[in-house]
């Protein structure tokens, strides 16, 4: 019984060598198929539950619709695209959601390099981590929630008119809100408003990225300038500046891309005027043309992605 026993239990790893042994020299023999059983799951989601529900979108761009029975047919037309590109107000839309997402990325670069650069070069480790926590506590509170509050914040009688009135620059809000194309009736009804909440949006995500471009140049570079007799402001400019142009162009892809695609924040904060996001909820939901509303999204995805390719080139993708 005992040797019976003793010789039963080695046979059990070499049954199991032996069940594997195929599959694992298959896997070894074929590396590409071992890729493919890694990625392809989560492939075939991405395919099915995005790029295929996209794809069937853009297709109804050139369907038409019937505004008398408002209804959508199968019938092959390019006057969505038309109506998109020539009248003033879609031409509007997309000039105003450019200028603002364009805007915002500049602002976001302008506030947050000078953060990220003190982070990286001069903040301790204690400093440091309370700085981190500051950029990322407001990441973790709810957009919605953040969202509403600004619209209290900006009210007539919200924190910041009291701030202003406290510092006696009422005179100057006034004159501010009667500039076009920047103020409004009121703070929370102006384009500053509605600026000024898409910074505080989507200023982290400039911050992180330029802060990981900085801290990947080399001290030895800065020590060279330095050798060589640059002075902190050349060295700036001529070696710092260019080596985390990356990490700006990082944070831009974030400001840019979610500017341009945001339809909740110009609902609740700034005139009225729709933003690209908000005309297409607009006519998909509330109206039902689908066509027009598939013809504007084909608008988003050509602008993000040419903005995708130059900070492409930029080398943004390497700083992520």
């Amino acid at each position: 019984m005992t040797m019976t026993s003793s010789s039963a239990k080695p046979a059990m790893p070499g049954m199991r060598r032996g069940v594997m042994s195929p599959l694992s020299s298959t896997l070894y023999a074929y590396p590409n198929l071992r890729l493919w059983l890694l990625l392809g799951p989560p492939l075939l989601w991405f395919a099915v539950f995005y790029i295929l529900p996209l794809l069937a979108l853009l297709a109804q761009s050139v369907y038409t619709f019937d505004e008398f029975s408002m209804t959508v047919s199968a019938n092959f037309t390019l006057d969505n695209f038309r109506a998109v590109l020539t009248e003033p107000a879609h031409i509007d839309i997309l000039l105003r959601t450019f200028c603002t997402a364009l805007a915002v990325t500049v602002a976001c670069a302008v506030i947050g390099y000078p953060i990220s650069y003190y982070m990286a070069r001069y903040a301790g480790r204690r400093v440091k981590g309370m700085m981190y926590v500051a950029v990322m506590i407001p990441m973790w509170a709810s957009y919605i929630v953040k969202a509403y509050a600004w619209t209290v914040i900006l009210a007539r009688e919200g924190i910041a008119q009291w701030f202003i009135t406290q510092a006696g620059m009422t005179g100057a809000l006034e004159w501010l809100l009667t500039v076009p194309c920047v103020g409004g009736n009121t703070l929370a009804t102006s384009h500053l408003g509605r600026f000024l909440v898409f910074t505080y949006m989507w200023l982290p995500f400039m911050i992180l990225p330029v802060l990981a471009s900085v801290e990947r140049i080399s001290p030895s570079l800065i020590n060279a300038s330095a050798d060589l007799g640059a002075t902190p402001g050349q060295t700036l400019r001529n070696v710092i500046l260019p080596l985390s142009v990356p990490g700006v162009a990082a944070g831009s892809v974030f400001t840019f891309c979610l500017t341009f695609g945001d339809y909740i924040i110009p609902t609740l904060v700034g005139p009225s005027g729709d933003f690209l996001g908000s005309a297409v909820y607009k006519y998909q939901g509330a109206i039902g043309n689908i066509p027009l509303a598939a013809a504007l999204t084909v608008i988003p995805v050509i602008v993000v992605g040419a903005w995708l390719w130059l900070a492409k080139k930029m080398g943004a993708f390497d700083a992520l």
